[in-house]
Parts: C-alpha cells; sequence; structure tokens
C-alpha cells in the first residue's frame, strides 16, 4: 500500500442503524494500512449496525460524542445508513463535529446516506460529491455540484454512492489522509486527550 497511516487517527461517527458494511469494510482496510479507528457515537457504551434489511451487530464505542473533538483526530469517516443519518443529523454536536473536520481542513469521508449530515452541516456547498440517488435533490438544495460517478474526491471531501464502491472510496480516502488534501480554514488548538475508550 502506498501510504502508512500509522499514527493517523480516524473517527467513525454512527449512531443506532448505520449500514454494517460500510463501517466494516472501510475500517479493515484503514486497519491494515496502519490507522486507528475509534467509534464515536451518542448511543451510549454500545452501537448497532443495521444488515441490509434488519438490526446485526453491536460494536463498543471507543468515544462518546459529547467528549470527542475535532482536534483529537486526523480525518473522519461517516458511514451510512438511514437510521443512522436521520438521528445524527437532529443532534446539534453531532452536526458542529462533522462540520469542524471541513473547516480545520481534514479529510471527511462519507458514503450513501452519510451526506446528509454534511448537508445539515451546511459543508456541501460548491463541492462536487456523489451519494445514493435517493439524496440528490437534498444535496443539489444544500449547494452541492452531482457527480453521477461512484466515487468523488473533491480536496478532501470523498464520496461515494454504496458498499459496492467502498474499495475505491477507501483508496481515495486513505491518499486523502497520505497527502493532507485539503488546506485548513483556521488555526488548530492543538491535541486534547479522549476521555473515551479508544481503540481499533
Amino acid at each position: 500500500m502506498k501510504y502508512d497511516l500509522h499514527q493517523k487517527k480516524v473517527a467513525i461517527l454512527v449512531a443506532h442503524g448505520f449500514e454494517q458494511s460500510e463501517l466494516e469494510e472501510p475500517r479493515r482496510v484503514l486497519v491494515g494500512a496502519g490507522a486507528w479507528t475509534p467509534i464515536v457515537s451518542p448511543e451510549g457504551d454500545e452501537v448497532r449496525g443495521w444488515d441490509e434489511v434488519a438490526f446485526s451487530n453491536w460494536f463498543d464505542v471507543d468515544a462518546p460524542l459529547n467528549q470527542a473533538r475535532e482536534a483529537d483526530f486526523d480525518a473522519l469517516l461517516l458511514p451510512g445508513g438511514v437510521m443512522n443519518s436521520d438521528r445524527l443529523r437532529t443532534i446539534p454536536k453531532a452536526v458542529d463535529f462533522a462540520r469542524s473536520f471541513v473547516e480545520a481542513g481534514k479529510p471527511v469521508a462519507a458514503i450513501g446516506h452519510g451526506l446528509q449530515l454534511l448537508v445539515e452541516a451546511d459543508v456541501v456547498r460548491n463541492k462536487t460529491v456523489t451519494a445514493c440517488p435517493s439524496i440528490k435533490t437534498d444535496l443539489l438544495n444544500a449547494g452541492a455540484n452531482w457527480a453521477a460517478k461512484n466515487v468523488v474526491a473533491d480536496g478532501g471531501l470523498v464520496t461515494s454512492g454504496g458498499l459496492m464502491d467502498v474499495p475505491a472510496f477507501i483508496e481515495r480516502l486513505i491518499e486523502a489522509i497520505g497527502e493532507g488534501a485539503l488546506q485548513p480554514r483556521r488555526t488548530g488548538s492543538g491535541k486534547v486527550s479522549l476521555s473515551g475508550r479508544l481503540g481499533r
């Protein structure tokens, strides 16, 4: 693999009902590249995934959302899932958390309905993106440019339509993390230690 992501920490933000495969496969590849991939969630100690037609496995939450800070991470991953995205977009802390990565110039990767959180955060304006077709109108109304492609990378914003696009999606995310693709819009305040349980 071209990039070594050791010492890189990628936050995975999810609520109950996230599309499980859209967390597991990107996480597997990121960990294989050396990244640290803590799950951040508003759901307590565990959060439950969705496997196409039903709730599936439980995952440990490594850092509670209310304790998580952008300064602790190098990038953000937003898996999809309708329930997951609908819940996160109603939580101001989740919206602010996602927005802070874009404002800091850090890579953000979103799959399918995961882009709804970025719409709520108003950070897709003038960005070229792709997602599942059902939220195309939401993205256009938020000022984004729609691309009918499997994966799109606009600076450090990497987007895709769903699981079938994950291999190319995660390759572009790793490139973005390795290259530091976005220029920061503000000066960060330095690293802050999380009191949550961080782990791969």
